[in-house]
């Protein structure tokens, strides 16, 4: 039996097109346990991870990025080939390649194997997705593609045990063969591109047959979903529906952690006596970090509905039908997918920003994902809407709901408009065209989604732990000292506040907003966290939403909210960017405009509130 190290078991490399089930056959072998890190000197992502076969042979895998071929046209490209031909520094190259490839696509994807051959590392290729071909009426002669490649050939469903029990069955006679140096590689040819393709095509015919079937299942779906007019209402509706059950689902979820909270600091003031530890432990960390984590319901929710969109195939068409909708802005549908992930969080939408071919498309995308609705702006939010708006009707819609959709509504205009002026001032290029492969419709693999979501649980609770709590615990500190301050505006945050309130005051924001302000640029969500502590240290009793309303105008709430559709408040995005563009110049761009947005919109609103008389 061979032990699993990480030093001597051959690493294996999956590598692939996007959505051909590369990350179902990674996440089956290893068990969802993986090491993510990044490749030196970039913000491109990788996994490792450990697994072994029936007969116990171990082997460690690498994830790759998704690619259509060898042309290196994005960073995910450049990084996956050197990743192949070892030029990655710290990592060696792979001992052998795992080719998958979505088998309903192989008319589209086979000059890809092809050329993967010419990397002259021992290679398998994984025909993934059978089951769907089938579906689709297509019949692939497996031998005979093996016998025209020259390279082994396996089908596969990798989302079942028993679609995976040939490829595990095949690592145990190749993988002695990867440790020893006797496994052998494919025959290289120097062939053009079009000659690859045209030979891809010749093969094609060879070993496919297609049914007679008027149509497959994914273009019956198409004729619908990809309809000029009925296409755009499903997605609209789609996005609406994602909104609103934001609020409408989370509620009970909600009020049984607020129920916790209010039940931990209870217990904790009546366990301690009356010190400045238990003013720390009650007002300082848990109001602090309460005060957000009692939105994780809801940010769960929108997860759930943006993987659900990813893993069933529905991005793609998304990112088609907005095309003509981008193009007035000078972008291409390419750009929706990561602006669409920004509502998740803006770094990993500015690092999916790196599929885009056209360095000014890529860095226009780059400097308008921060007005996406990212999760960190939800917790504020929903403070303030919660606080303000009340539950009421719209005909069958929740005006919370509805409120909170036009937030995001607004943050997409403006990145809409921001995209034009970019595109024809500091970013101006090409018109870019628009070339995106439709993946098939497939339910999502359970395993992977509950996965994934748990994983994004987990990035917002361990940002809870790693940037809301020492933050909670920095403004429970500058709150309550000096020891012989009487009121907010004697401690040392209030000092720290009166220098930015003068600032602030014309755009109705107050000292207690000001504030907090300061140790939300470290993360947004720390704003709710700041301001519950100082109006716990205030000796003020309740829930937070109903001290803000007893406390601020509707005019004053309504310039905080709009203030943080644009407000560029979190220093890992601008480093993220930092690192995306290799230096200084664009995220400082990007952080000037995007605050002086913030600061205008804020005070349009509160002046347009108050001569309305709200």
């Amino acid at each position: 039996m061979t032990v699993i190290s990480d030093i001597r078991v051959p690493r294996l490399a999956l590598l692939g097109a996007p959505n051909c089930g590369k990350t179902s056959i990674f996440n089956a072998l290893t068990g969802g346990r993986a090491k993510v890190a990044n490749y030196p000197g970039v913000t491109v992502e990788y996994r490792k991870g450990l697994f072994k076969t029936p007969q116990g042979l171990g082997a460690e895998l690498l994830d790759l990025p998704g690619v259509y071929g060898d042309c290196g046209h994005s960073i995910d490209e450049r990084v996956a080939i050197d990743a192949i031909r070892g030029n990655i520094d710290g990592e060696r190259a792979p001992d052998g390649l795992v080719v998958v490839m979505d088998a309903s696509h192989i008319t589209t994807h086979l000059h890809n194997v092809l050329q993967a051959k010419n990397y002259g590392i021992p290679m398998v290729l994984v025909l993934n997705m059978m089951d769907m071909a089938a579906r689709d009426g297509m019949e692939i002669d497996v031998n005979a593609l093996e016998e025209k490649l020259g390279v082994p050939v396996i089908s596969s469903v990798a989302v079942r045990s028993a679609g995976r029990a040939a490829l595990l069955d095949y690592f145990d006679s190749w993988l002695p063969k990867l440790s020893d140096g006797t496994a052998v590689a494919p025959s290289q040819s120097e062939q053009s591109l079009k000659v690859l393709q045209a030979e891809a095509r010749a093969i094609t015919r060879d070993v496919v047959e297609q049914s007679d079937h008027a149509q497959t299942f994914t273009q019956r779906v198409d004729n619908i979903v990809l309809h000029p007019v009925m296409g755009i209402i499903i997605l609209a509706t789609i996005l609406f529906v994602m909104f609103q059950a934001v609020f409408a689902w989370a509620g009970p979820l909600m009020d049984g952690i607020l129920n916790s909270i209010g039940w931990l600091k209870g217990v904790v003031e009546g366990a301690l006596p009356d010190s400045w530890f238990r003013s720390l432990l009650a007002d300082g960390i848990i109001e602090g970090v309460g005060a957000v984590v009692v939105f994780l319901p809801q940010i769960i929710i929108l997860f759930a509905f943006i993987l659900m969109l990813e893993a069933s195939g529905y991005m793609a068409r998304a990112a088609f039908l907005i095309d003509t909708l981008m193009a007035k802005v000078g972008l291409n549908g390419r750009a929706f997918i990561p602006l669409l992930s920004s509502f998740a969080c803006a770094i990993p939408g500015i690092m999916a920003a790196r599929t885009i071919e056209g360095e000014r498309d890529r860095l226009t995308t780059i400097l308008i994902a921060p007005l996406m609705t990212c999760s960190a702006r939800w917790p504020v939010y929903l403070l303030i809407i919660a606080a303000f708006i009340p539950r009421t009707k719209v005909g069958p819609f929740n005006l919370q709901g509805l409120v909170g959709f036009s937030l995001v509504l607004a943050g997409v205009v403006f990145a809409l408009i921001a995209a034009y002026v970019l595109k024809r001032t500091v970013t101006k290029g090409a018109k870019p065209s628009l070339l995106l492969e439709m993946p098939s419709y497939k339910m999502p693999v359970l395993k992977d989604y509950f996965l994934g979501l748990w994983e994004r649980a987990k990035i917002f609770i361990t940002r809870a732990g790693k940037i809301i709590l020492p933050a909670s615990i920095i403004i429970w500190f500058l709150s309550s000292y000096p020891a012989s301050a009487t009121n907010i505006r004697e401690t040392f945050a209030g000092k720290i506040g009166q220098i930015l309130e003068p600032i602030m005051a014309p755009i109705g924001f107050n000292l207690e907003m000001s504030i907090a302000l300061i140790p939300a640029m470290a993360a947004r969500e720390v704003a709710v966290s700041s301001l519950a502590t100082i109006y716990a240290l205030g000796g003020e009793e309740g829930q937070l939403g109903a001290l803000l309303a007893a406390d601020w105008s509707l005019p004053t709430a309504l310039a905080f909210l709009a203030w943080f559709v644009f407000a560029p408040q979190c220093l890992s995005t601008l480093a993220v960017m930092k690192k995306e563009t290799n230096g200084w110049k664009w995220p400082l761009f990007a952080f000037t405009y995007l605050m002086l947005l913030a600061y205008a919109a804020a005070g349009v609103t509160y002046h347009v509130a108050m001569a309305f008389g709200l």
